[in-house]
């Protein structure tokens, strides 16, 4: 017990990095963890494990301004393209040139090693209306149930078509 004791708590800076329960989380996958004022911004390893493998990321400059709910760059992989979209309004202040050198970065530690940008926020409660952890493990749940809802759907429509050419 007494090691125990003798431990320190993580810097406040490293806070993102002990995992997903520590951010808030954007419908487009995206996640942000604020310290200070400056938004950490990357993608959610649900996001990471759906496209795949990452061949590029295309992040913004340090300088350049974001708005909340517009994209600031892309991830490409071999299956899609996808839009990587702002949390907040603010400046960008640091881009991870690792993750854009090595796309893999983000496979490995999406919610440390392989954040993406970070952001001066110009009103950091813009992040309120992102949701918690529990929150987004709910909204999984909800979309993966209504992709299952489409693709019976679509089994059915499949039938009927069917039906339809018997009658002719």
């Amino acid at each position: 017990m007494a090691e125990a004791k003798k431990r320190k708590a993580p810097a406040p800076q490293e806070t993102y990095k002990t995992g997903p329960e520590r951010v808030r989380f954007a419908e487009t996958h995206e996640w942000a963890s604020v310290d200070k004022g400056v938004v950490s911004v990357g993608i959610s390893e649900y996001a990471v494990r759906e496209l795949r493998d990452i061949t590029y990321v295309d992040l913004p400059q340090v300088g350049e301004s974001v708005t909340m709910g517009d994209p600031f760059g892309e991830v490409e992989s071999v299956k899609t393209v996808a839009e990587l979209v702002s949390p907040c309004d603010g400046e960008v202040v640091a881009v991870n040139d690792a993750v854009v050198d090595n796309p893999a970065v983000l496979g490995k530690d999406p919610y440390g090693d392989g954040w993406l940008i970070k952001i001066k926020a110009a009103d950091p409660d813009q992040l309120d209306e992102l949701m918690t952890h529990e929150e987004y493990e709910s909204f999984l749940e909800d979309e993966a149930a209504g992709e299952d809802e489409d693709e019976e759907e679509e089994e059915e429509e499949d039938f009927s078509d069917d039906d339809e050419e018997e009658e002719f």
